[in-house]
């Protein structure tokens, strides 16, 4: 059975079906991410939920349909979770959707009715930076950090790499969401469109300006990485395995003329100080191989407590000395926030059952013939602060050695992998993704991608012609002013919208009190 117009407007006026299809709204822009990768998607994926959220009864009803657009959001870009987390995932998600909730509002605020076209116009610039901080407070790792950043699914869009280059991905997301504001009003307010089409104008020329000035890095030299990928490892006695897979791919390295050779998380299963054999065994490798080998080491430490995820450099001596510890955790993961009142998630998923420890800086490591490499674990790599400290401390080439085993079969393993376009565009450095069990990728200082993903299928290694690159990039030095200009314009607002507030109150007139009267008459008239 069709439903005429009519028919869904009615449904709509249903809590309940108005509530799933915010829901579902909200969930639409994951198809833009990979596996799918549907990029261009983004551009119109936010338009479903603006039109509904403009077409609220009320302001509460806009700020509902917000939260639960924001709720389908976050679960379909964290659903590969289920399996872990299972009912605590749909936790997660009503509590980070409230984030968007502001935003909902701000929709019908500025897009509800028929607004004028100064109020479309003021749009295109609120709607966006409200987007922003909904997106700059879930960053916080403690709230599961930046995946799923609106702007990361132009991974493989040269123009938008080129704008990342610029202001990182926040830009990117500020500009899909100026677009999808300007898609809406196209359709919904025909007396706005004017100000609409000049919206997708002026982006399409702020792109081709970035294109045409924004610096390019500056080429210089070329490495050769080998990454090693063991793939999935089954049975009893993981790490061992693990550790003899590893070590027989990287003995097959030997004659590549490679300069790093890079391991991916956990790669290594106990402490190298209380494991000397293995040790050993690695700077046997390094010997053999001609170059350092950057393992990851998951373990409890022998020189003080606690279980540690580290980077650890290893030569044809042995372990040099460089050492980075991982400092930002995945929440339940590898900690559980506030494990006194949270700590029951161990019991229904996989939640971790010790925290680890977290280091205290970041580190540049010297590697081969002065090669200086920046590492990061894990989800570390969706954070553009930390690839943007690297790159100013020194850095020739950003690591990540990342595993996503638990999640083998979803769209994790790409997605993670994409990141790192993003973080080397962003920076202008070129970065290694090294994964256990896939997949790996390697990128240019421009993002581009250098030779062929490891898929989450292979047992291999693979030697890649890695560009170097010098130079900073804008977003390099000046960080993250899309967050700082999209503060400034809901500040601004917000100091108008108070201002006229009080000025309405100022003009409006006294109301009018009769004089009062006594028993005993007025003072000014006695006797009346």
């Amino acid at each position: 059975m069709q439903l005429s117009a009519t028919d869904w407007r009615r449904r709509l006026e249903s809590p309940r079906w108005r509530g799933a299809a915010a829901a579902f709204a909200g969930a639409l822009p994951m198809l833009s991410f990979p596996q799918p990768s549907l990029w261009w998607f983004a551009y119109v994926a936010l338009v479903p939920w603006m039109l509904l959220a403009r077409s609220a009864p009320t302001a509460r009803r806009a700020a509902y349909d917000g939260w639960l657009g924001g709720f389908g959001f976050m679960l379909a870009v964290h659903h590969w979770l289920l399996p872990s987390l299972h009912v605590f995932t749909f936790v997660i998600a009503a509590l980070l959707g409230a984030l968007w909730a502001p935003w909902g509002w701000l929709v019908r605020r500025f897009l509800g009715g028929l607004p004028s076209p100064g109020k479309v116009v003021a749009a295109l610039f609120v709607l966006p930076s409200g987007w922003l901080m909904a997106e700059l407070v879930r960053s916080w790792e403690g709230l599961g950090g930046p995946w799923g950043m609106l702007g990361s699914s132009q991974w493989e869009v040269e123009p938008a790499l080129r704008l990342a280059s610029v202001g990182g991905v926040w830009l990117l997301s500020f500009l899909i969401v100026a677009m999808n504001v300007a898609v809406a009003v196209l359709i919904a307010i025909r007396r706005s469109r004017l100000p609409a089409l000049a919206a997708l104008v002026a982006t399409a020329v702020a792109t081709s300006a970035a294109w045409v000035w924004s610096p390019r890095p500056d080429a210089d030299g070329q490495v050769r990485i080998a990454l090693v990928q063991p793939g999935p490892i089954h049975g009893v006695g993981g790490a061992e395995k693990r550790f003899a897979r590893e070590e027989a791919l990287t003995r097959q390295l030997a004659g590549q003329g490679v300069d790093l050779v890079v391991w991916g998380e956990s790669s290594v299963g106990f402490d190298l100080a209380d494991r000397p054999d293995l040790a050993n065994r690695i700077a046997a490798l390094s010997r053999e191989v001609g170059s350092d080998i950057v393992v990851n080491v998951d373990a409890r430490r022998s020189d003080q407590p606690g279980i540690y995820k580290s980077s650890v450099v290893v030569g044809p001596e042995g372990p040099t000395g460089d050492r980075y510890d991982k400092m930002r955790l995945v929440p339940f993961g590898e900690y559980v926030p506030f494990r006194s009142v949270l700590g029951w998630a161990t019991s229904v998923g996989k939640a971790a059952g010790e925290d680890r420890r977290r280091g205290t800086e970041q580190v540049v490591m010297s590697v081969g013939d002065g090669l200086r490499v920046g590492p990061m674990v894990c989800f570390e790599s969706a954070f553009p602060d930390m690839s943007r400290n690297l790159a100013r401390n020194g850095a020739d080439v950003l690591l990540a050695q990342s595993s996503t085993s638990t999640f083998q079969n979803s769209w994790a393993p790409e997605q993670h992998a994409s990141l790192a376009a993003l973080r080397a565009a962003e920076t202008g450095r070129p970065m290694v993704h090294s994964t256990l069990t896939g997949a790996s990728a390697v990128y240019g200082p421009s993002g581009e991608r250098v030779g062929d993903w490891l898929g989450t299928s292979s047992s291999a290694w693979e030697v890649y012609e890695v560009p170097l690159a010098g130079g900073v990039t804008p977003y390099a030095r000046l960080g993250e002013w899309p967050v700082y200009a999209a503060l400034l314009i809901l500040a601004t607002l917000g100091a108008t919208q108070g201002i006229r507030s009080l000025r309405i109150r100022r003009a409006a007139p006294e109301p009018h009190v009769p004089p009062a009267r006594t028993a005993h008459g007025s003072p000014t008239h006695p006797g009346h």
